[in-house]
């Protein structure tokens, strides 16, 4: 395996201590919770990747192992990143075949070898990963081929100052059921549909209520907002984000359009940030967007990094060849005041 060098034995007790751990307070029990050590001095930092998995085509490649200028790996040294996550569409186009398919190697464990990214990779699954083989994405044998390797459908990210709350977002979406088109959706663990929605956004609803970390950051793969390709997706529009509205969240991070963008609300505090330039892009069909809404667009390949403070959060956007595209941060301005 290209990345051995990079797996010591203490890493691998780690990775599986996170996947295992579970906290106890939560009234629901129903999403798997996973504690993430912040650094020493309590920040927190991580990558933003998504839609990549195409066995390196597509300048995948370029994205992860940095070849020309300050790339992914060499961005998550600087930032000494805990982790990393991933938006979905993790291997193109239609999944996993099972858990011998050598696609996790060829778009996954090859790829991503650079130092930096021998952390836990925290990861949802997209519309795509739905057409393969589902339970081979989501079995703990993957990690045991990589142990970064960390894929459930919904489930909590604790890292001190900042809670993360990952998303099965593919079952919201209408179309992937009453207009597969040629294509046939793994819904095992799904079925009923309505049930498993109502189950999942009572879920995310306590999760968050009875969140007490500093920053609140959600993560799935389809957008909410976005002027790319696919546009608003309308059932998380209605369903989803009157939930994040009431529970003060930060962040609403996805991939699905392959391109980079940070949408702000008008209606709240929520920034939306879409980081799903990992290989393909390039659609060239932005649509419009207020621009007091649409502060960056970037229709190209890249990612996204963030670092996280008690009282600053900080966002950067950066093209294939590691260039800053655009950058923002804000505050908890009660903190901000008295650090």
């Amino acid at each position: 395996m290209a990345s051995s060098k990079y797996k010591p034995i203490n890493f691998i007790f780690h990775v599986f201590y996170l996947i295992f751990i579970f906290s106890a307070h939560s009234s629901t029990a129903e999403l798997k919770r996973l504690l993430q050590p912040a650094k020493p001095d309590g920040r927190v930092s991580f990558l933003v990747i998504g839609d990549w998995g195409r066995g390196g085509s597509y300048n995948q490649s370029n994205v992860a192992l940095q070849d020309v200028f300050v790339y992914m790996g060499e961005v998550g040294e600087k930032l000494n990143i805990d982790f990393v996550i991933s938006t979905g569409d993790n291997f193109y186009d239609n999944g996993l075949l099972g858990l011998d398919d050598p696609a996790f190697q060829d778009s996954f464990t090859n790829i991503y070898n650079a130092s930096s990214l021998q952390k836990p990779w925290y990861t949802v699954l997209g519309n795509h990963d739905y057409r393969g083989d589902v339970e081979a994405q989501l079995s703990p044998m993957l990690r045991a081929m990589d142990n970064r390797w960390v894929c459930m459908r919904s489930f909590v990210v604790n890292a001190e100052i900042v809670e993360f709350l990952f998303i099965d977002t593919t079952p919201f979406v209408d179309k992937y059921f009453v207009q597969p088109n040629k294509h046939v959706y793994d819904w095992r663990g799904v079925l009923p549909r309505q049930t498993y929605l109502n189950n999942l956004l009572q879920e995310v609803d306590v999760a968050l209520k009875e969140s007490t970390a500093k920053w609140k950051i959600v993560v799935g793969h389809h957008t909410i907002k976005s002027a790319g390709h696919h546009r608003n997706t309308i059932e998380l529009e209605k369903q989803l984000l009157p939930i994040l509205h009431a529970n003060d969240v930060d962040l609403y991070v996805n991939g699905h359009d392959h391109c980079l963008e940070h949408i702000s609300s008008v209606e709240s505090k929520i920034q939306f940030m879409t980081s799903g330039g990992g290989s393909k892009a390039w659609k060239g069909d932005v649509n419009h967007l207020d621009p007091q809404e649409l502060k960056f667009y970037y229709d190209g390949q890249g990612f996204m990094s963030v670092d996280i403070s008690e009282a600053e959060l900080r966002a950067v956007f950066y093209d294939v060849s590691g260039n800053v595209l655009h950058q923002w941060k804000t505050y908890k301005e009660s903190l901000y005041l008295t650090s």
